[in-house]
């Protein structure tokens, strides 16, 4: 509470200062051991999500006193079509809960962020009012081509994390692959961002031989992603030929710093859920075989990660968050809950009591 307290304060400074809030140097972590980094995707702002699920996922995060906010995309779900403006108490609900609280925000596009058009009527139009509160990128001169829109890098503490668009999506490799070259030789932690994922069982567009295969050549150690309403973890990914990849497995989810890529979709924040295509039956967008292959974990659950990220380690913890069950509120957490599908399909905290525990844990360490 202590931290909290002093984190209003300097933020109070801040924008009185400037107008906006803004991080502290990097500097002040560089002589921290541990980093805490909390990761959340698909928050529940809005009619048109579970807003409940949202309100206990940011006080839980907002309790572990993370130093850094590393939101995945898709802040707010209304329900209308073609809104012509972004709704204030939108903003005022965002400033409250997802940038206050934290010292740095690093903040991912989503679809439903955008300006509304026709083949996404339903998008809020915010993001040119969610953008100026996120933490700025580090200044990177290039003279060859550089970061699109809303794209770019930051390094914090031991860690060099790196944010992507996929509206539209463009091969990073060119600006960013030198980056990471830089980064890797300072022995930084690698961290990319990009709101739809190139990899999922939850709703397969098949991606392995485009953001897939330029992902994985970068060779990053994390890439998040969000736009799923679910929570997927991969094992380690090494690409060996066109359309295929290896997998390095671990049981125990313990793996080292370069057995591969690892992907992770979290996108519980406080959006419905909504079943993998293989649980509706879904053939068109199940995933093929060597994707469940690959698969180590996932289920159906308001969550968000936590990452203690050392010089040496980095520990990742999944936190399963479970609400009170009011059959009597104007909220579900089940996308279109009226389907008979649901009839077969539990969700992560049926049967559980309401709180936050840990669902699962895995670390990358370095030899």
């Amino acid at each position: 509470m202590v931290g909290a307290f002093l984190f209003a304060i300097f933020f109070s400074q801040i924008e009185k200062a400037n107008g906006l809030p803004s991080g502290p140097s990097t500097d002040t972590f560089k002589t921290s051991s541990v980093l805490r980094v909390a990761v959340v995707g698909d928050t529940g702002i809005g009619k048109r999500a579970y807003h409940p699920g949202f309100l206990a996922v940011q006080k839980a995060m907002r309790d572990m006193l993370p130093e850094v906010l590393l939101h995945l995309g898709d802040f707010v779900y209304q329900p209308e079509f073609l809104p012509d403006r972004c709704k204030p108490e939108h903003i005022r609900e965002i400033k409250e809960t997802l940038v206050a609280p934290y010292p740095f925000r690093l903040f991912v596009p989503g679809d439903n962020d955008l300006p509304p058009h026709k083949s996404k009527p339903k998008a809020s139009g915010c993001w040119d009012l969610i953008d100026p509160l996120d933490t700025t990128f580090d200044e990177h001169p290039s003279v060859n081509t550089g970061p699109g829109p809303f794209e770019g890098t930051r390094v914090i503490g031991n860690t060099f994390f790196a944010i992507l668009n996929n509206y539209p999506w463009k091969d990073p490799t060119a600006w960013l692959g030198p980056r990471i070259e830089e980064a890797r030789r300072k022995g930084y932690w690698i961290i990319l961002s990009v709101h739809e994922p190139a990899v999922t069982t939850a709703w397969f567009l098949d991606k392995r031989d485009a953001e897939l295969k330029q992902i994985n050549a970068l060779n990053p150690d994390l890439v998040f992603s969000g736009n799923q309403h679910s929570y997927e973890r991969f094992h380690a990914m090494v690409p060996v030929e066109e359309g295929k990849f290896g997998v390095m497995k671990s049981e125990s989810g313990n793996y080292r710093k370069g057995d591969g890529v690892i992907y992770i979709v979290s996108g519980g924040g406080g959006a419905t859920f909504k079943p993998f295509a293989d649980m509706q039956n879904f053939q068109k967008r199940t995933a093929p075989d060597d994707v469940f292959q690959a698969l180590a974990s996932r289920a159906l659950m308001n969550h968000f990660i936590t990452l203690d990220i050392s010089k040496e380690s980095l520990k990742g913890t999944v936190w399963r968050v479970c609400t009170e069950d009011d059959p009597d509120d104007e909220w579900n957490p089940k996308w279109k809950a009226h389907k008979k599908f649901w009839n077969s399909i539990p969700l992560e905290c049926d049967g559980k009591s309401p709180g936050t525990s840990v669902y699962e844990t895995f670390n990358l360490h370095k030899d």
